[in-house]
């Protein structure tokens, strides 16, 4: 158990010494002065931001909150621009094709090149968390979701010669984190321990244990995807704004001024 500052020990029993009828008061008093959590500065990026959450193979969606953008912004993405929407090509190929645009390295990205690389090994995950309809948005066939080693080698050959070297290149060099004054942008999260330029790839990518239950010190928001959220909001420094676009919510976006966070949404 951790030992309280030397100065809060004091304090406490200094109050547990009080007569009685102070007793109460002066605790409760000293619980809220050391319980009390100092306010976020708002975010401040460096130049006003546009950050669009988890597209998931929703094209029509993200044509519609791409219009939606406010002039002067600078467009963000998060990742998991694939798997469990319908549309993955497309969305890939739109936004390979974007020089505007800054999109980020998600998770699903991640399993993607995993599974060019190591077939037999890292298909049946990727296949079992939306690689299939991936697979069938650039027109390959005869695909299940248990394959063998063979099958799945033969399975990435094709996709490979779908795909073309020029956008599997694209997915490759894609970053994993932008850093815009006290604003981090991340597909999904990031140590709460750490400074904002030092954090693992990993851990931007898959997440941290501690980032939803551990508030950062450093008073730098982080926007994020990744995990569902019913609707997009900003509190504790963490922007959350993956609406579930792929199974019947929004996409969604918030736009970061140097005012109050503004969010934005397109649907089907």
């Amino acid at each position: 158990r951790a030992a309280l500052p030397r100065g809060r020990r004091a304090a406490i029993t200094a109050a547990v010494h009080r007569p009685a009828g102070e007793r109460i008061s002066v605790l409760s008093s000293l619980f809220q002065k050391f319980t009390r959590r100092e306010p976020f500065a708002a975010p401040q990026p460096e130049e006003p931001l546009c950050v669009i959450g988890d597209v998931h193979g929703c094209f029509p969606q993200l044509i519609k909150l791409l219009e939606k953008v406010p002039p002067g912004h600078r467009c963000v993405l998060v990742g998991d621009y694939i798997d469990r929407g319908e549309q993955s090509a497309e969305v890939l190929r739109h936004l390979s094709g974007r020089e505007d645009l800054t999109c980020l390295m998600g998770n699903h990205e991640a399993m993607l090149l995993e599974f060019l690389e190591e077939p037999a090994r890292e298909g049946g995950r990727w296949l079992r968390n939306g690689g299939l309809q991936t697979l069938a948005s650039f027109g390959i066939r005869g695909v299940r979701p248990l394959m063998n080693g063979t099958e799945l080698e033969d399975c990435r050959d094709r996709l490979l010669a779908a795909m073309g070297a020029e956008l599997t290149g694209w997915l490759a060099q894609l970053r994993t984190s932008v850093l815009s004054g006290n604003v981090l942008i991340t597909h999904a999260g990031a140590d709460p321990e750490k400074p904002a330029d030092q954090q693992e790839d990993a851990v931007l990518i898959w997440g941290h244990p501690a980032f939803l239950r551990r508030r950062r010190r450093d008073s730098v928001w982080v926007v994020h995807g990744h995990t569902i959220v019913s609707r997009p909001a900003a509190e504790d420094g963490r922007i959350a704004i993956d609406t579930g676009a792929f199974a019947g919510g929004p996409l969604s976006a918030v736009c970061l001024d140097g005012t109050a966070a503004a969010f934005l949404e397109a649907r089907p």
